[in-house]
């Protein structure tokens, strides 16, 4: 059965909907300056325009990004995660963000709830070893629910905390910030979820971690990473 393009009904060029979305998603960019900067390339569109495109393909692409990582990934052995949880502001309520980044600082996955109890992270790390697999060693904060939640599954002795060990969980949240900041924070948690799923595709497709290669090896990995992300969506 052939596969049907998720452009056919639309009059633009798959081209410039696949920009708008990645500038929006990628770079922490308001809807509006979005609109101004391809205006500036001769590109006529509204901020909604923009809006609607984020919603409409955001997912898409971010499923296909994740499908093809995560294949590619079970590949290989998972040596460590981390795992960590920020605190979100929805409608002036407290919210919590988790998120589990593997050992390169590839975020796995990243999961939005109201409490952060045993509950919510043994919910959250279910779902991350459903898609991924189970990592030999789990660093944590000294949170508690973290350890009550270990025990259900039976991973105690792989957890491990520290005081500088879950860095690397720690600053995978600061991309979030910077583009949250940017959208003036969110009203639903069913936004939150949809936009952190999102953007940790997009980060994760067009990280090229540039200060483990020189000048030239970086520029053909983001070159590459950047003919791929205009593949996405093809029939």
């Amino acid at each position: 059965m052939t596969k049907r393009s998720p452009f056919r009904y639309f009059k633009t060029s798959p081209e410039i909907i696949r920009l708008a979305v990645m500038m929006y998603v990628r770079f922490p960019l308001s809807l509006r300056n979005v609109e101004d900067l391809l205006h500036e390339r001769g590109i006529d569109i509204s901020y909604e325009t923009v809006r609607f495109w984020w919603n409409r393909f955001g997912p898409l692409f971010a499923a296909e990004i994740r499908n093809k990582r995560v294949s590619q990934m079970r590949a290989y052995s998972n040596w460590q995660w981390h795992l960590d949880e920020v605190f979100v502001k929805i409608n002036g309520e407290t919210h919590y963000l988790w998120r589990a980044v593997d050992h390169e600082g590839e975020v796995l996955e990243s999961f939005v709830t109201k409490r952060r109890d045993r509950k919510a992270a043994f919910k959250f790390l279910r779902k991350t070893m459903k898609r991924h697999g189970r990592a030999h060693i789990f660093v944590t904060d000294k949170l508690l629910s973290y350890g009550a939640a270990m025990k259900v599954i039976g991973n105690v002795d792989k957890q491990e905390t520290g005081r500088w060990l879950n860095n690397r969980a720690e600053n995978s949240h600061q991309p979030f910030r910077r583009r949250e900041r940017a959208m003036l924070r969110f009203r639903r948690m069913r936004t939150l979820q949809k936009f952190v799923a999102v953007h940790a595709s997009v980060h994760n497709h067009f990280n090229q971690e540039r200060h483990l290669y020189n000048r030239s090896n970086f520029k053909l990995n983001r070159a590459a990473a950047l003919t791929e992300w205009r593949g996405l969506g093809v029939a």
